[in-house]
């Protein structure tokens, strides 16, 4: 079966944008400046299926842990309610921080009339500090009888859930089935995220949020989410650190169907679901790459000609963590030594007499050797605000995609002054 893609992009497109869910964020005090928004919920309007992604740092936050329980230790289950606070990470914080999750969890369930199970919590911020849950407590009914299903409810989400990031980040696609028994169903997959340092799989310093009006098995929502994050969120880096919260939630709500089947794992409505998840969750991981700490300039790293996905990752993955590259790029300096001397320490297998390198669609590398260019042009090029190198390994017919961003001062005077 072939599927459209790109879908389309809906105006305004945000997590409120899939018929089902209503969103909202608020000023609940987490932080200390005044009106900035901290707090954020969205729930749908029941019970519905919910998947959930999460880092593998060891130092994971107690909202992880309780998320994970949540989906019965299988990413996978059901939930009605998703909160997240921002400020405070509530990471290495022992058994009082678990505490704090699960009251949190609770706090919340109590205001939307749901189990504390059927509740996924996430926080993001400082890390060590105790979570303060008297904002919840005060909270939490204003903040569930002042959602929205409007797009601004969805808008609100995003902003509330930003710590360094200097835009909120999110994207809504729709879609008309053309699978067998579901021809002519509209549905919509709405995303949005947070993150802008502290980025590099598995997955990033982020969290986010997907949402569909499709009807999908736990089982299918966390196959689709989970192909979705291996393409998107867990090919992105700004400086080559894993956080402790990551954490990606997809809920559907299943209103877009109800009076058809549930989309099963394998079926051709299930990939072209998977399309459209994975199609939002691309677009929110060039977007926090394009606002990573200090950015100037969104950078693509396209490997091809590995000898197979793992080694064509290794070379991406070197190229796209390269501090010397990454610099360059901010210097608007087409220094491809770099980008080749990156390649051939990752640990991908390739001859260096093979290789073609491209910066901006223009050839610097050809067979190994320095081809040469307009160092005028390539200047011109790198006005653009978005920097693509294309490196062939000439070893195999596998490719990949990365995406990162330059290093300027600003990454330097934002993270040293985090904690101030």
């Amino acid at each position: 079966m072939e599927l459209r893609e790109p879908y389309d992009y809906v105006d305004e497109g945000t997590i409120t944008t899939p018929a089902g869910f209503k969103a909202g964020g608020m000023h609940a005090g987490f932080r200390k400046e005044p009106g900035r928004l901290d707090m954020a919920l969205v729930e749908a309007d029941d019970v519905c299926s919910a998947a959930g992604v999460f880092t593998t740092n060891i130092f994971c936050a107690a909202p992880v842990t309780l998320c994970r329980e949540h989906l019965h230790g299988q990413g996978h289950g059901l939930a009605r309610a998703i909160v997240v606070n921002s400020g405070i990470a509530n990471a290495a914080t022992g058994e009082v921080g678990m505490r704090n999750a699960q009251r949190s969890a609770q706090v919340v369930s109590e205001a939307v009339g749901c189990s504390e199970q059927d509740v996924l919590v996430a926080s993001t911020g400082i890390i060590g500090q105790h979570l303060n849950i008297e904002p919840f407590e005060r909270c939490a009914s204003q903040m569930h009888a002042s959602l929205s299903s409007d797009p601004q409810g969805g808008h609100d989400f995003a902003r509330a859930i930003m710590t360094t990031d200097t835009v909120p980040k999110e994207c809504a696609v729709s879609y008309v089935s053309k699978a067998p028994g579901m021809e002519g169903c509209e549905i919509k997959v709405g995303g949005c995220c947070k993150g802008a340092g502290m980025i590099m799989p598995n997955m990033a310093t982020m969290i986010g949020v997907i949402t569909t009006d499709a009807a999908l098995e736990g089982p299918a929502a966390h196959a689709a989410l989970r192909a979705a994050v291996n393409v998107s969120f867990n090919k992105l880096t700004v400086d080559s650190d894993t956080s402790t919260n990551d954490s990606v939630f997809m809920l559907a709500s299943g209103a877009a169907m109800k009076d058809l089947p549930t989309i099963r794992q394998g079926s051709e409505a299930f990939f072209e679901l998977s399309a459209a998840v994975e199609q939002v969750c691309v677009n929110l991981a060039r977007r926090m790459a394009q606002d990573g700490e200090g950015a100037t300039r969104l950078v693509t790293v396209n490997v091809s000609g590995a000898a197979n996905d793992e080694q064509a990752d290794l070379a991406a993955r070197a190229i796209a963590n390269s501090p010397l590259v990454k610099t360059a790029i901010a210097g608007h300096d087409a220094n491809w030594g770099r980008i080749a001397a990156a390649a051939g320490r990752s640990g991908a297998t390739f001859k260096q007499e093979d290789v073609d390198i491209d910066i901006m669609g223009m050839p610097v590398l050809r067979g190994g050797l320095p081809v040469e260019f307009d160092e005028d042009e390539a200047l011109r090029r790198f006005e653009q605000p978005e920097v693509v190198i294309d490196v062939g390994l000439g070893a195999g017919p596998a490719s990949t995609t990365m995406w990162t961003c330059d290093f300027t001062h600003d990454y330097i005077s934002i993270n040293g002054d985090y904690r101030s």
